[in-house]
């Protein structure tokens, strides 16, 4: 059970302050972006704001048995020309894309070493599925830019032993005409290999396989428990058709594979098959989802709110009766969270638009990190933005002139800063 509650947080002078110097990211030192002092914006004739579609990417750490996830990470970003009133820019600009000690993947992940026999296609060299490397132009699609299938790995250039999920990427906006830079800001590309299988799958583990990997154990697995059933067209082991796509039998819409039929779909098979195995815990999620280290929920529902997992995405049995994963998932608008005020003009959060047709998430973050997160890297853009990490709620951003009204229908202050409600977990 939880319930709304609406509680008014004020701001008047909220700090006025330069940071200078350097700061600790994630044990990686990193030079802090100067913020804006308190009340004032910088005063800028265009912004970009960034976000990732999903919150978090996961990927395998090694594809010679077996792929759930190829590497797959996928930034959008909108500009927005300043003024009164503020205009989505759609022409006459480039939006880059880079990450400057994330330049490689091949080496880091053996991906491309079994790419045509995964996917049946050959790709070059630090290429993703979708046709983007990791550094590139965003294409235009109807209202925002994107580049999807970025194949980014866990691991800096500068560190390739300790994995960094929350890698940052460089977002850059040129005049088309005279190569000017118009914008920038910093948003980050989430990314880990932390699926911890090896938790139940170890040599010996569960059912007592024993073959030397976690993926064989796994294959074994699943062909004394399940091999009667394979479709005709594909059969025998799978250990004797590794590298084995999990999607080519269960249906995926995060890959957009059909599958086959009266055959459940990855996510319902998975979580059927781990229900009464795993608890039914944010703890549990975390057994396959990123993960004890990761930790990809990070938003400020649970970090300042007490919710986990199950208060959204309900228990895994609800899980595994999803008719359309990824397609079908919580909505803000649910009677029982943020209520009709805070109506989706789509099924997903992550593609509805709100306010002045802006993505929800360009102002307050992707699913799984809504602002303000736990993680320092979400907040660079907001700070570079408004000067504080909190949801982009400071008018002027994008306004010449603080506007009448508000956002949702709630009035901003004369600071520009918006009363936000919020939700609470019953304790």
């Amino acid at each position: 059970m939880y319930r709304q509650r609406t509680k008014w947080i004020g701001f008047t002078l909220f700090f006025a302050v330069v940071v200078l110097g350097t700061v600790f990211y994630n044990g990686n030192l990193r030079p802090q972006k100067e913020v804006a002092q308190a009340g004032t914006v910088p005063q800028r004739d265009y912004i970009v704001m960034a976000w990732n579609d999903l919150g978090m990417h996961c990927y395998n750490r090694d594809f010679q048995d077996l792929a759930v996830l190829p590497p797959y990470n996928t930034l959008w970003a909108q500009v927005i020309k300043v003024g009164d009133p503020p205009q989505l820019v759609s022409s006459g600009i480039t939006v880059t894309y880079a990450f400057p000690d994330n330049t490689y993947s091949v080496g880091k992940s053996n991906f491309w070493d079994y790419d045509q026999q995964l996917f049946g296609v050959d790709l070059p060299p630090d290429v993703g599925l979708a046709g983007y490397g990791l550094a590139g132009d965003m294409a235009f699609h109807d209202d925002h830019f994107v580049a999807e299938g970025i194949p980014l790995t866990e691991f800096l250039d500068s560190n390739l032993t300790n994995p960094y999920p929350y890698q940052l990427a460089e977002i850059t906006v040129l005049d088309q005409n005279t190569g000017d830079v118009l914008a920038h800001t910093t948003a980050v590309a989430p990314v880990s290999t932390e699926m911890n299988c090896d938790d139940c799958h170890f040599d010996g583990g569960v059912e007592g396989v024993a073959t030397g990997r976690i993926e064989t154990n796994i294959l074994t697995l699943h062909d004394t428990q399940n091999m009667d059933e394979y479709p005709s067209s594909l059969p025998g082991a799978l250990m004797d058709r590794r590298p084995v796509l999990c999607a080519e039998c269960h249906a995926s819409n995060a890959l957009g594979t059909a599958g086959f039929p009266n055959i459940p779909s990855l996510s319902n098979a998975m979580h059927q098959k781990h229900e009464g195995e795993v608890p039914d815990t944010q703890e549990g999620c975390y057994k396959c989802h990123p993960g004890p280290n990761t930790l990809c929920l990070r938003d400020v529902m649970s970090d300042e709110h007490n919710m986990d997992c199950l208060d959204c995405h309900s228990s895994m049995d609800a899980v595994s009766k999803n008719p359309e994963p990824w397609l079908n998932e919580p909505r803000c608008d649910n009677a029982a969270c943020h209520g009709s005020a805070y109506q989706q003009d789509q099924a997903l959060y992550r593609l509805s638009k709100g306010h002045g047709d802006l993505y929800c998430a360009a102002c307050h973050d992707s699913p799984h990190a809504i602002a303000p997160s736990r993680e320092v890297n979400d907040g660079i853009k907001f700070i570079e933005l408004q000067g504080y990490n909190n949801t982009l709620e400071v008018c002027t951003v994008c306004h010449l002139t603080e506007p009448d009204g508000g956002i949702h229908g709630i009035p901003s202050t004369p600071a520009g800063r918006l009363f936000l409600p919020f939700v609470n977990k019953d304790e």
